[in-house]
């Protein structure tokens, strides 16, 4: 009878750790799933925060891009201005001049192409005097 006693006091005990072994393992998953949650909801606030960055740098360059092609034969005052634009896998470039005189203006458009879509706008306001090029105002706006 001693035997099954201690047999039987035995199997309690390895019940009993063997229990609680199995809810400190349940306890530690929860715990790491909700730590991958954590990282997975930050990891795509950043990568949504990354592209909105990378197109306004994108549309910010098409923009600027469009106003140097609009502005290719500013110097030649007998040379009428001609729209520039064009499209690329980057997104649209648009960009005009306006002269009277000696007096520019120069606007130029981007607009990104992508899973977020930025518009971006240069204006650059000026005069060209003896060959000469100065930019009084260069203003850009998103």
């Amino acid at each position: 009878m001693e035997r099954s006693r201690s047999t039987r006091s035995c199997n309690r005990a390895r019940t009993t750790e063997r229990g609680f072994a199995l809810v400190i393992a349940l306890i530690l998953a929860v715990l790491y799933f909700g730590l991958i949650e954590l990282l997975m909801a930050d990891s795509s606030r950043e990568l949504a925060s990354a592209r909105r960055f990378r197109a306004r740098v994108i549309a910010e360059t098409l923009a600027e891009n469009a106003a140097e092609g609009a502005a290719w034969r500013i110097a030649d005052p007998n040379a009428p201005p001609v729209p520039f634009k064009q499209t690329d896998e980057q997104g649209d470039m648009d960009g005009t001049m306006m002269r009277s005189e000696k007096a520019f203006i120069i606007t130029g458009t981007g607009v990104s192409a992508g899973l977020e879509s930025t518009k971006a706008t240069v204006e650059l306001r000026g005069v060209v005097e003896g060959g000469e090029i100065h930019i009084h105002l260069a203003k850009h706006t998103q």
